[in-house]
């Protein structure tokens, strides 16, 4: 129990104190710390004179930096080094680069906030009990979510030799941008990974005029470009145009999203036979086996074709892309059956961006939605069955061999 007979002024003095104490001792460490990047680079110590020596020190600098544990005076040791061609240039440090006036965690803290839907402003609110005023300004939060645009730039332009996907699930969605003076919705294309061991990763993002086959079709033909290699599998919705742009992969696997398609039977359905056929379609995306799905796809759709011929036309549509999903370990079959994985992202993606209106400009809004991935505002984690992924996979890429 707290001693009360203590004066509330000798408290507040000692907290002080002893946040005193611990500032100085982070500043010694970060000095400490950039004094031996120095010497490392020297190859010397200071006053040491060793045939090792690369250049020497010339005085101090003062900087002013904003770390997570606040705004901070240092003394930045400075010197000349030697390089390869005989002549000197200024050190550079790599632990505090020139005209750095943040560490890397306060740009991801703010980076952080504005991902999280916070403006300029309410960061610069949030931010100053703990950072001050100092290198937080309306600029420098401009400044900061611009290198996320630069990091937005580089990744979509990527080389993706080096990248393989066993999995590819394709979906569009829509957000609300500013274009031309008027606020107009306009679709997203993305594309969403599964690595060799199964876990999940935003392979591309592309805003299009509509989602068409064109539109389609130059997302893939891009992703070709750069040199990614083609899936075992991709799964879709079944969009007339992204299926038109498939024939791009034509050997690719296509698995059609079964409950895409049970939507589509439901609307040529009439509503007192929805049930009726409901059980009969869960005979073919829950069979015990891919035999069984063919037999009780085989029968649904002679039955149906009968009863209803829209049901059986749209189901005839689909064709065996609904039942791919079986030629891979049952373990997986119910996270390859369906677009959820996608959903699920894109889902994410329109919760955080329903407090937003519109975006100002296209590329504002594929930035954000990359940001939010990027650090991990939304996570991916591994699909079902990624165990036994590697070892199906090492067959089949053999076999392909």
């Amino acid at each position: 129990m707290q001693d009360s007979s203590i004066d509330p002024t000798t408290i507040l003095r000692f907290r002080q104190d002893l946040q005193g104490r611990l500032r100085d001792r982070i500043r010694a460490a970060i000095e400490t710390t950039l004094e031996e990047e120095l010497t490392e680079a020297l190859g010397s110590d200071r006053h040491a004179r060793t045939i090792t020596r690369s250049g020497y020190r010339h005085g101090a600098t003062t900087r002013i930096i904003t770390t997570a544990e606040g705004t901070r005076t240092l003394e930045v040791p400075r010197g000349r080094v030697r390089t390869s061609d005989g002549t000197t240039t200024e050190f550079q440090s790599t632990i505090l680069p020139r005209y750095a006036r943040r560490t890397r965690e306060v740009d991801d803290a703010l980076l952080g906030c504005y991902l999280g839907g916070t403006n300029s402003r309410r960061i610069r609110r949030a931010l100053k009990p703990l950072l001050g005023e100092r290198h937080l300004s309306k600029s420098a939060v401009s400044r900061v979510v611009a290198k996320l645009k630069t990091q937005w730039t580089t990744w979509q332009a990527r080389d993706l030799h080096d990248e393989r996907y066993a999995v590819l699930f394709l979906d569009g969605f829509h957000l609300r941008v500013r274009l031309a003076g008027r606020v107009v919705v306009v679709p997203v294309l993305a594309a969403l990974g599964v690595t060799e061991t199964g876990q999940k990763q935003l392979v591309a993002l592309q805003l299009a005029a509509a989602e068409a086959a064109a539109s389609w079709t130059g997302l893939l033909t891009d992703l070709q470009a750069r040199g990614l290699p083609a899936p075992l599998l991709v799964v879709t919705d079944g969009h007339a145009g992204l299926k038109k742009a498939l024939e791009t992969w034509p050997t690719v696997r296509v698995q059609r999203c079964t409950t895409h398609k049970w939507r589509n039977l439901q609307d040529a359905c009439p509503k007192h036979a929805r049930p009726e056929l409901k059980r009969d379609y869960d005979r073919i995306i829950y069979a015990a086996s891919g035999l069984d799905a063919r037999a009780a796809y085989d029968a649904c759709l002679k039955k149906w074709t009968t009863l209803c011929a829209p049901v059986g036309r749209s189901l005839e549509e689909a064709g065996l892309d609904l039942l791919t999903f079986y030629t891979l370990p049952k373990s997986m079959w119910k996270s390859l059956r369906t677009t959820n994985a996608l959903e699920n992202l894109n889902r994410e993606f329109r919760r955080r961006t329903k407090t937003q209106a519109s975006f100002s400009t296209e590329p504002a809004a594929v930035t954000l939605l990359f940001g939010l991935v990027a650090y991990q505002q939304i996570g991916l984690r591994k699909i079902d069955g990624h165990k036994e992924l590697p070892a199906f996979l090492a067959k089949e890429w053999s076999q392909a061999a």
